[in-house]
């Protein structure tokens, strides 16, 4: 949670600066290896059924993410593309991986609690598509320096109906983290617009390793400059290790 101006111990302006819009940010693992892979499987190769697996990743991050969220039902709010981009590619992963995480929490309750999980579970999630949209093309972000990264994403989100976010908690879900540029600007773009609290889910998130960093501390780095305690990163399971070793 973000620490009130003037509140217990204070912070220099550095601190302030670069204090990220969203309350909290989880991945479900690092962007490498088999997870990497999984992920261009489903966004280059367009093999849509990898988006169940990603999904139960996600799932698995909302599930330890919630514990921090307040009660009453949170709108889920997948990063969009611009519309050009998702008619050549089909799809918005990061709405196939949403649809699919929220899924799998549907059926996440067993036997006799299964409808009653079921309930609660599409009480407190809802898929909200076509709020959050991307008004034109960004180039990429690969060699930008912060600064160019954040003028490349300026003024390229917005709300398309103020109304459906007003005064409610958003989880924000994209398939990977990597400066967290994007997910600031779009936690912006939704709090200007009335939200009242931004989390954020992703699969995975991009990590460099540099002296210092700890994701128990609050230490900062030049990659992701805002405090490390604001996010985590889930183990993979066996299960999911196996899923990630298999060719489909």
């Amino acid at each position: 949670m973000h620490i009130p101006a003037g509140a217990g111990e204070s912070r220099c302006l550095l601190c302030q600066r670069t204090d990220p819009p969203f309350e909290r940010a989880a991945a479900y693992g690092s962007y490498d290896g088999g997870l990497r892979d999984l992920i261009h499987v489903l966004k280059f190769q367009q093999v849509r059924p990898a988006a169940a697996v990603l999904g139960r990743m996600v799932a698995e991050t909302i599930a330890n993410l919630e514990k921090a969220m307040p009660v009453g039902t949170i709108a889920v709010v997948p990063v969009p593309l611009y519309k050009r981009k998702q008619a050549q590619r089909g799809f918005n992963q990061a709405e196939l991986i949403a649809r699919s995480a929220l899924k799998q929490l549907l059926h996440s309750g067993r036997s006799a609690k299964r409808r009653t999980a079921k309930t609660r579970a599409a009480k407190r999630f809802d898929l909200c598509t076509g709020i959050l949209l991307r008004r034109r093309e960004t180039g990429s972000q690969i060699g930008l320096t912060r600064h160019q990264r954040r003028e490349n994403l300026r003024g390229a989100f917005k709300v398309s109906d103020p109304t459906r976010i007003l005064n409610r908690d958003i989880l924000l879900i994209d398939d990977v983290y990597t400066t967290g540029t994007t997910a600031s600007e779009c936690a912006r773009v939704l709090l200007r617009a009335g939200a009242a609290r931004v989390w954020v889910a992703t699969v995975a998130r991009t990590l460099k390793i540099s002296d210092g960093i700890s994701f128990a501390g609050k230490e900062f780095s030049e990659e992701f400059p805002v405090p490390i305690s604001k996010f985590s990163v889930n183990p993979p399971s066996t299960t999911e290790n196996r899923e990630l070793r298999t060719d489909n």
